[in-house]
Parts: C-alpha cells; sequence; structure tokens
C-alpha cells in the first residue's frame, strides 16, 4: 500500500469492527501512542476523520464526527430530566461528555469518574477540539476511581447518570459495567425524575447481541426503557443507545418541545441533535425491533456479555 510520492499513506491505522470487517485509515501522524495501566492508547491524525482517540486499538472519538455520537448520547436524557442539576458521568475520558454536559445552564456539578487517570491526562493534552476545556470548568468533578465502586460508596444523588464506556472487552477495565446488578446500583443513585443514557454499542448489521442484550438488562432494572440509534462514520455502523428512567419517556417528546428546550436551556448551538433529529433516534428498523422482542439474556456479574 506505499505510495512513493506520499510516504504517509504507508501508515495505516487497523480499526477492527468485527472479526470479519477492518477498517484502514491513513495515518498522517501519530501524536502520541502509549500503554496505560488499563488499556493501549493512541492519539492520530487521520486523512479519514482527522485527530482521533484509539483505545485498545480500536477509534473511540473522532474530531470530525464525534459530535454525532456525543450530543445522541448527552442530550435525549438531559433534556427529557424537567430540571437537570447534579450529573454523574461514568467514563468519557476524552471530556466531551463532560463538554456537552456542562453546556446546559441548569448544572450545578457534574461528577465525572474514570478510572484510567493516564488517559484524561492525555487527552487534556491532546484533544482540546474534544474537550473545549471542560476539564477546567469550576463545575466539573474530576475522580479516577473505578465508577461501580464510586457509586457504592458515595451517598450522593443524581438527577441524570451517563454512561460512556469502552465496550466490554474480556480483558478491559469496563466488563462489569454492564450487567444487571451495575444497573440496579445507578438507579438507586438516581434522585426521584432521574434518567440514565447508555452508551450501548453497535446496533447495526455487524453485530447486535450486546445492543440488544444491554436493552434486556436495563429492562430488567427500569420500568421505562426508551432504546435508540445514531450512525456515527467513523465507527462505520449504527450505533445503539438507551435512556432508563422509572418516570421519563424521551421517545415521547416532541420535536416541538425538544427545540424549546434547547433553546431555553442550552449555552451553545448544537451541530446534529434537534426535534426533528430526536424523533429520527427513536425510530428503529422493524428488523431491530424484532431483535429487542425477542431477546432475552440478562447480563450479571457471573454472567458478563464480551464483545470483539
Amino acid at each position: 500500500m506505499s505510495d512513493p510520492d506520499n510516504p504517509d499513506k504507508s501508515k495505516w491505522l487497523h480499526d477492527e469492527v468485527s472479526p470479519a470487517l477492518v477498517q484502514l485509515h491513513s495515518v498522517k501522524q501519530v501524536i502520541y501512542s502509549g500503554q496505560t495501566e488499563f488499556q493501549s492508547i493512541d492519539i492520530v491524525d487521520t486523512g479519514s476523520f482527522g485527530i482521533c482517540l484509539v483505545l485498545d486499538g480500536k477509534i473511540q472519538s473522532s474530531e470530525w464526527d464525534e459530535f454525532i455520537y456525543h450530543e445522541a448520547l448527552v442530550h435525549p436524557a438531559m433534556l427529557s430530566h424537567p430540571h437537570p442539576e447534579i450529573v454523574f458521568i461514568a467514563g468519557g475520558g476524552e471530556g466531551a461528555t463532560l463538554r456537552q454536559v456542562l453546556a446546559h445552564n441548569t448544572i450545578r456539578k457534574a461528577v465525572m469518574v474514570d478510572i484510567d487517570r493516564q488517559v484524561i491526562d492525555i487527552c487534556h493534552r491532546f484533544l482540546s477540539s474534544l474537550h473545549q476545556g471542560s476539564f477546567d470548568d469550576p463545575r466539573a468533578e474530576i475522580h479516577f476511581a473505578d465508577a461501580r465502586r464510586y457509586l457504592q460508596e458515595t451517598n450522593d444523588g443524581f438527577d441524570v447518570i451517563i454512561i460512556d464506556l469502552v465496550e466490554p472487552l474480556e480483558a478491559g477495565p469496563a466488563c462489569l459495567l454492564y450487567t444487571q446488578e451495575f444497573y440496579q446500583l445507578v438507579k438507586e443513585r438516581l434522585n426521584p425524575d432521574g434518567i440514565v443514557s447508555v452508551q450501548s454499542g453497535a446496533s447495526g448489521w455487524t453485530n447486535l447481541e450486546n445492543f440488544t442484550a444491554i436493552i434486556n438488562t436495563l429492562k430488567s432494572v427500569f420500568s421505562i426503557v426508551c432504546p435508540y440509534q445514531v450512525y456515527v462514520p467513523s465507527f462505520v455502523d449504527q450505533w445503539g443507545f438507551a435512556t432508563a428512567s422509572q418516570s421519563l419517556t424521551p421517545a415521547k417528546l416532541s420535536p416541538k418541545e425538544i427545540d424549546h428546550r434547547i433553546l431555553t436551556r442550552l449555552f451553545k448551538k448544537l451541530k446534529s441533535y434537534d426535534g426533528v433529529s430526536h424523533q429520527a433516534l427513536f425510530t428503529l428498523p422493524k428488523h431491530l425491533r424484532h431483535q429487542l422482542a425477542i431477546t432475552k439474556r440478562i447480563i450479571t456479574d457471573k454472567k458478563p456479555i464480551f464483545t470483539y
């Protein structure tokens, strides 16, 4: 694949979408490459999606399309809550989820807990286009700890909890943060009228097992679970999410109401998410609704789920 007229073309990032599908990205520059206590981390400038955060060989965020993922993860839950003031974020190392949360003018405190201090330090240093100063916002409270243990030990309650974790790799740090027991703990830490948002893995044609199992597991804990998805170009797939609550149903909010809440609550303009796209997020295709309906698996501590 080398090109004598463009030596950079001989450098490629191999992003394994599944065992049967690999995406190649030309690499213009390796900005950082290393190994933390928990995972490998690379910051690379690609020809396809600009600067990317890569953990354990998989693209987690790219500067060109991260807004699609992070706006979809944060705002349906945040705007469904009547007045979110205190938010908990599990994961979110690059600071973009925190950035979206802090865009809400109701926020008094955003507690972000990530187990990997090195990832946050490296992202703080090299990914300013993603965090945009969110780590230094006085409303932000950053903890380097296991999110499950933090929730077990705190007595605080939260209006919104956002689960922005890496996928549950067998050797990774997150496999026990996708289980029924963890979601029960999350439920206990929500304030009345609280809501949780969960990144739920690929929901396209490559692999539905993780997404459908996560949704079914959430349904075993919460009364109201709303699965949804959006296409993320750098992930080469539809990407799944879910909100879960005992009282709030984002899928029922009208485009007009969403646009009104964006106008009155957010400091910043959004690039992807608005009332029309909100409605599209929750409109799932027939085959996906069918798979969700027939899925029986519940993820537990004793029987966790692992992705590729």
